[in-house]
């Protein structure tokens, strides 16, 4: 069997953090997705989707740590039907996304947070933050130094000095030499 899901939206949300006893992160947080078709009248008509996801570990610290309502993010993961007992007796259920992949997709300067950037990052389970001194530069962010190595401090970029232009020899030509 097969179950993945891909989704493209905004966080409807701020990122909720918790930690379990055994020490592991859980994020939970809601997107929100559009679709626009036209119905049989052929009037243009805005379709959106609400839905409630999961993060795990590592990412779920990322996603709370740079992620803030109203950030576009690419989520890739798997449907899962959650099922509890509501405090009335009732038995309630409804399907999420437990997030493998997390992308984050806005730009330096785009994000909802107060200037804070970050650029998307491939691979990994989520998307590393703007590059900092001694931090590797994320894949496809598309700003910032090149990476000095992992754990290296940045070294300051000296002002580019002019070149001074080479010499050229001094030729002699008499126009009697010239045949044209």
């Amino acid at each position: 069997m097969f179950n993945k899901v891909i989704l493209i939206g905004n966080l409807t949300r701020d990122v909720e953090l918790r930690y379990l006893p055994s020490g592991q992160a859980l994020a939970k947080c809601g997107i929100a997705t559009n679709r626009r078709y036209k119905d049989a009248s052929g009037m243009q008509k805005d379709e959106t989707m609400f839905i409630d996801f999961t993060v795990w570990g590592r990412s779920a610290e990322v996603a709370n740590q740079y992620l803030r309502k109203g950030s576009r993010v690419l989520l890739e993961g798997r449907l899962t039907l959650e099922q509890w007992t509501d405090q009335n007796g009732q038995k309630r259920s409804r399907h999420s996304i437990t997030v493998e992949n997390l992308k984050m997709l806005d730009r330096k300067g785009e994000g909802p947070a107060d200037g804070e950037g970050y650029g998307a990052a491939q691979g990994g389970g989520y998307a590393e933050p703007a590059p900092q001194a001694g931090y590797g530069q994320s894949q496809g962010a598309g700003y910032g130094q090149p990476q000095q190595g992992y754990g290296a401090p940045a070294q300051p970029q000296q002002p580019a000095q002019p070149k001074p232009a080479p010499e050229l020899p001094e030729i002699d030509i008499d126009e009697e030499d010239i045949p044209f």
